[in-house]
């Protein structure tokens, strides 16, 4: 009966909290209530928002932070770009023309991941969106 009832939320309530708690609930699920994602030799810690290659810290911006979260999330499954949009920019993604600012993100990403030897590998898929790969 009360099956997943760890959480409650009185009316009224903000839009904001709702969606930051939904986003834990959910982050708790995919990491099995871990705070730290590790891919291959990549270790993504949330709490403070730090990436570390071999244990060397890589500089990454909020975004390209987030997409790579998103990706690591989503490990093995081909993630569309409007999917990564909305996630990263959040609601108001549906009022662009293109998606010209994932590209740039996506881009700085990998050369990020690589210049640091990563065990990771961003796939692109034309026309429909990104993998995150273990070659």
């Amino acid at each position: 009966m009360e099956l997943g009832a760890d959480d409650y939320l009185p009316k009224p309530f903000h839009m904001a909290e709702l969606n930051a708690r939904v986003k834990a609930v959910l982050r708790r699920r995919k990491l099995d209530g871990s705070n730290l994602l590790k891919i291959a030799n990549v270790s993504i810690n949330i709490d403070s928002h730090l990436v570390a290659v071999d244990g060397e810290e890589l500089e990454l911006n909020r975004k390209e932070f987030a997409v790579l979260f998103y990706l690591g999330t989503n490990q093995d499954r081909l993630v569309s770009k409007s999917a990564l949009a909305e996630h990263v920019w959040g609601d108001y993604i549906d009022q662009t023309d293109n998606f010209d600012f994932i590209y740039s993100q996506i881009k700085n990403l990998r050369k990020k991941l690589s210049d640091k030897n990563a065990g990771l590998e961003i796939k692109a898929v034309y026309g429909i969106g990104y993998k995150l790969l273990i070659p």
